[in-house]
């Protein structure tokens, strides 16, 4: 088959459109002909690499993958060659206590779709059948695509982490991210008042239609300042958060008495300074999130079969032209995400 794989870590030339081994299944897989898989800033950090993690290379990036059934292993009976399939994107065990939870990104064994285990930069990616959701609807192979990591991160980050009440007040940071512009719309759904930031004018009326009460250009305008004058100095119960330092103060500054900022991310880094006198003083509370758990997918697919929420798409480049894609995630020039094609 053909793949998009790194023989080392570093910079976008180290992509290469190239001939790869078919996956083989085992009796508990399923086989994917991939149609579309969605680009999130994971696939630049596992690039570039992470830290001591060891991947195996060459690796196959791709976290966000829908497409039809190949083949199925011998033990599969849920599953059918031919159909139409999104996978979610979080691998665990099943068997341990935070997997019996629904906790899945919890459990000591869970990976991801494209970091420890090959991902959807390519013709064929493998699964385990358990991972292997019928699109449901009319839903297009790339809606289907755009959907799985992102509103997963942002259902597990309001309710499951932050509790997110009707009629709160929400920040979310970066609209015009896979994980912003989910949020906007999760937060929306039970009837929050959201706030979100953009960073640039062109992203304004866009983060406006998904649903998002006020706006703010925080290359242009202070957050915590217009988050003031929004709420008359309250500030906002809840922050969705994934950039990190450049904006962790005035995400901090934005909350209210008994406020919650859940995080998710470090795309600007993840040194931060914390001042615990404000932390305790107005009883705020900072939340860590990773991932979630496949329920919470479910719940979030069954609101998107209903179009109360939808899949928000910048552009889709086919698979050999992976390294402008990912190009152009670097560049911050796009609204929601970005597809390949195989």
């Amino acid at each position: 088959m053909h793949a998009v794989r790194f023989h080392e870590h570093g910079d976008i030339d180290v992509l290469k459109y190239e001939e790869a081994p078919e996956p083989k299944i085992q009796a508990h897989e399923v086989l994917v002909k991939v149609k579309a898989c969605a680009l999130n800033h994971l696939d630049l950090w596992l690039r570039q690499g992470v830290g001591d993690w060891q991947l195996p290379l060459p690796h196959i990036v791709g976290s966000d993958i829908s497409g039809e059934v190949a083949e199925v292993g011998s033990q599969i009976k849920r599953v059918k060659a031919g159909e139409r399939v999104l996978l979610c994107p979080g691998i665990s065990c099943g068997q341990c206590e935070m997997c019996f939870k629904g906790l899945d990104s919890a459990c000591r064994s869970y990976t991801i779709f494209g970091v420890f285990v090959e991902g959807g930069y390519a013709e064929y990616v493998k699964s385990p059948e358990v991972n292997v959701i019928p699109i449901p609807g009319d839903l297009s192979f790339d809606e289907a695509a755009a959907v799985p990591l992102v509103f997963l991160t942002a259902w597990h980050m309001l309710f499951t982490r932050a509790q997110l009440k009707p009629g709160e007040d929400v920040l979310v940071i970066g609209g015009g991210s896979g994980v912003g512009s989910a949020a906007i719309q999760v937060a929306k759904s039970v009837g929050a008042r959201v706030i979100a930031t953009v960073g640039a004018d062109w992203k304004l009326e866009k983060a406006r239609s998904l649903g998002a009460d006020e706006v703010i250009n925080h290359r242009q305008q202070s957050i915590s300042g217009e988050v003031r004058r929004f709420t008359g100095k309250r500030g906002v119960d809840v922050i969705v958060e994934h950039v990190g330092a450049a904006v962790w103060d005035e995400c901090f500054n934005s909350l209210a008495t008994y406020g919650r900022l859940v995080t998710c991310g470090v795309t600007s880094g993840g040194e931060v300074k914390l001042n615990l006198q404000g932390l305790f003083g107005r009883q705020r509370t900072i939340l860590g999130s990773f991932m979630g758990g496949k329920a919470e997918l479910l719940e979030a697919l069954r609101l998107i079969v209903r179009g109360k929420l939808r899949a928000v798409i910048d552009s889709a480049f086919p698979l050999r032209e992976a390294a402008a894609a990912q190009k152009k995630m670097e560049s911050r020039e796009l609204f929601g995400k970005i597809l390949l094609h195989p």
